[in-house]
Order: structure tokens, then sequence, then C-alpha cells
């Protein structure tokens, strides 16, 4: 029997889910925000290597972190279907899988510096960039771990207490950087490369602060996740697997091309590479209003998808673009009016400022085409329907968007510019082959649900 729903219902499940996770994608933000006005407060040079340093970290956190999402969708599914014998389950076999590649990224993060000289990376700022990225590396483990319990959690739709740790995190971060960049007692000034180890360490108290919650707290006892030792089950990590992987990819895909820019830059001079850096940030921060929609859209699509109920789909679909319009006009009226405020924070330097002050003019014209396809993105993990997503933003930002990138901004007029128009092209290709696939995604359930 499906559940008959309403508008005002759909809404109303729609914010409860996504404000508390709006909170808490803020400030994991925070947490590059923190590092980018620390460093920037300490040097040009500093903001450099921090540039650099997330450029590189950044698409494989959110690579390995990525596949971890699955868990949301099986979880959604399983407590729609009324099955919550296998919820426990689910969140057990992706926490072996968190941990397995949690010590994947953190190797490939031990050789990352060794690739900075064929980056064409400036030499003064391979030192603190290498240095960031050994330091941050050992927290890779939590990092996915955290992000496997985090999506059993929202799931079941109990996203506050990942938001309370999240903010928790955010307030230790300050002094924690200031105990690596300054130096503290027995620790060495490392300036901003101190902001990895603080980094580091912060993932792992997160982890096991969530882990204990989760441990301690009657509403999970229903599908207890620590209740038992449970070994490997290949037939569960090839399903998480075969779900999670394409959605680590497509994440890999979209936030690398944003990432990897800086690299595209660094040649150009500290004062684009810092002034790309603050734009990226602006933006990063502004991603996560319709980022935390898709979350939201995911778990209540997959829930109605465990249920095979697809009119209450298609309404929380439209609901959810319908937000997603209003958000992106209020992020490009918000940007167009207080650039100059929103810059102040960052730096205090004219010349970086006078040049963040028209990327970020491009910045608001992809608005509303990233918040379209990262909803459309976030229906379709609902759907457990990851491939085509994961080739369609292969395709958007690395076989076209990239190019376009490079040429103008190494090899025309348009300098650090060109990086901006590529990632547009990029952005609006994915969109409108997002949408596409969603529509004939509905179509093929349609039949299916109601055969």
């Amino acid at each position: 029997m499906h559940s008959v729903t309403t508008t005002r219902f759909e809404l109303k499940q729609l914010f409860q889910l996504m404000i508390p996770i709006l909170v808490t994608q803020f400030a994991q933000a925070g947490l590059g925000l923190i590092d980018t006005i620390m460093a920037g407060h300490m040097s040009a040079t500093d903001l450099a290597a921090i540039a650099v340093g997330v450029g590189l970290w950044m698409p494989i956190m959110l690579l390995f972190s990525g596949i971890m999402i699955a868990t949301t969708p099986l979880v959604a599914e399983a407590k729609g279907a009324r099955t919550p014998e296998k919820i426990a389950t689910i969140a057990r076999q992706s926490l072996w899988i968190a941990f397995i590649l949690g010590v994947i990224a953190g190797l490939i993060l031990q050789l990352m510096p060794a690739l900075l000289p064929l980056f064409g990376v400036p030499e003064n700022l391979q030192p603190k960039a290498g240095l960031f990225l050994h330091a941050i590396g050992f927290g890779m483990p939590a990092v996915t771990m955290y992000a496997a319990l985090r999506g059993y959690s929202e799931a079941l739709g109990y996203p506050r207490p990942v938001t309370v740790i999240s903010l928790l995190a955010l307030v230790l971060l300050i002094p924690l950087n200031f105990m690596f960049m300054y130096g503290w007692g027995p620790l060495p000034e490392l300036g901003s490369a101190g902001c990895g180890f603080a980094t580091a360490i912060l993932q792992w108290l997160m982890f096991i602060t969530l882990a204990f919650y989760i441990f301690k707290s009657r509403a999970y006892q229903s599908t207890p996740v620590f209740s038992q030792w449970e070994a490997i089950d290949a037939v569960w990590i090839k399903r998480i697997l075969l779900l999670g992987l394409p959605i680590g990819l497509a994440i890999f895909f979209e936030v690398s091309i944003f990432s990897t820019a800086a690299i595209v830059i660094s040649p150009l001079g500290e004062t684009k590479l810092a002034a790309h850096q603050i734009a990226m940030s602006v933006t990063s921060q502004l991603f996560m209003i319709p980022m935390s929609l898709a979350i939201a859209l995911t778990i209540r699509i997959g829930t109605y998808y465990g249920e095979q109920n697809i009119h209450a789909m298609r309404k929380v679909q439209g609901l959810g673009f319908a937000t997603a319009t209003v958000f992106a006009f209020s992020t490009m009226t918000l940007m167009w009016f207080f650039r100059p405020e929103i810059i102040s924070i960052y730096t205090r330097d004219p010349q970086v400022a006078q040049v963040t002050m028209s990327l970020l003019l491009f910045a608001i014209a992809y608005q509303l085409m990233d918040a379209w396809q990262i909803s459309a993105a976030g229906c379709l993990r609902g759907m457990q329907d990851t491939q085509g997503p994961m080739w369609i933003t292969m395709l958007a930002y690395w076989v076209v968007a990239f190019p376009i990138g490079v040429y103008l901004t190494r090899y025309s007029s348009m300098g650090a510019a060109g990086v901006w128009v590529g990632l547009i092209v990029g952005l609006s290709i994915a969109c409108v082959l997002l949408l596409t696939r969603l529509y004939f995604n509905n179509q093929r359930l349609e039949r299916q649900f109601t055969a």
C-alpha cells in the first residue's frame, strides 16, 4: 500500500532534513573556509600554498567519501520497503568499505607531494603544500568512516547529531590551527601547512564522537550498528561499491575540475591564484545550499523508491526543483550586491580583491545550472541510478570543460577567467544531460511500478 502525500507534508519533510544537513554542510565547508582565511592573513604565499594543497586533497577526499554516500539511498530504500533488519548490516558493511578506502586514500595523499613539480606548481609553494598533504592524509580513514555513519544517521531521519558534531568541530578548528600554524609549546611553527595536521586530528575526533553517540543513543537501538561484530560480506560489499563507486567518481569528476583549476591558474602568479581561491571558496560555501537539498531529495526519493511509489517521487522532484530555483536566484542576488563585503573577509590586498570581483561575476552566471544539476543528481541517486550520472559528469567536466578552461587560461588573453568560462560550459552540459536522464528514469519507473 503506497503512502499518500501532500505538497505541505513533502515541503515540511524536505526542510526538516535539509536545514540540519545544510548547517552540517556549511560547518564542514567552514573548515576549509577557516583554513583559507587564516592562511590568507599570514601571507599571499601561504594562501597560494593552501590553494594548491586543498586543490589536490579535496578531489581525493570527496572521491573516497563520496563512495560512502551509497549508504544513504540503501538505508532509505530499506526503510521505505519496511525491512529494518537490513539497515544495521548495510551500516556495518559500509564501515568495512570505508576503513579500507580511507587507508588507500591516505596512502595516495602521502605520494602526492612528489607530483607537485610535475603539475608545474611554483617551487616556493611546494614545501608547505607538500607538508599539508602528508599531514591531512592521516585523517582519511576517519573521513570515510564518518561519511558512512553520517549517511546511515541521515537516511534514518536523524541529521541533527551530525550537525551538532560539525558545529563543534568548526569551533575547535580555530585553536587547533593556531597551535600548528604559529607553534605552541613543543609544536613548531608550520605556517599554512599546520592546517593539515589540525584537520586530520579533527576528523578523528568527529568520527569517534559520532560513533559513540550512535552506540549510546536510544534513537538507533532498533537498527544497532555496534551491537555485534560482522565479517565482510561479499554480496553487500559488491552492492555498496556498485552503487557507491559511480557516485564517488561523479563527485570526483565535478569537484576535481573546480579544484584543479588552481593548478591550471598557478603559473599566472600568486595574485591571480589567491583571487581564484577566494572566489572558489565563496561559491563553495553557497553550493552547500543546493547540495543539502540534493541530499534531502536522495533520502525522500530513496524512501519512496523502496515503496515503489512513483507519484510521490514525482511530487518530491517538482518541489525540489522549485526550491532549488528560489535558492539559486537568492545566491545570485547576494553575490551581486555584496561582492566587496564578501571579499573583504578574505583579504586586504587591493590587487587580489580587484581580480576576485571580476571572477565572482562568472560564479553568479552558473548558479542556476549548478542548482538544477545537483538536484537532478540527488534525485537519480535516490532511484539508485548512479552509473549514468558518472559518465555524464566525466563528459561534461573533463572532455569539454577542462580543455576549454586550460586553453582559454594559458593560450588566450582571458587569463584566470578562462577556467571559469570552461566551468560554465561544463555545468550547463551536465545540467541538460542529467535532467534528460531523470525524465527517462521517471518514464521507466512509472511503467515498472504500475505494471
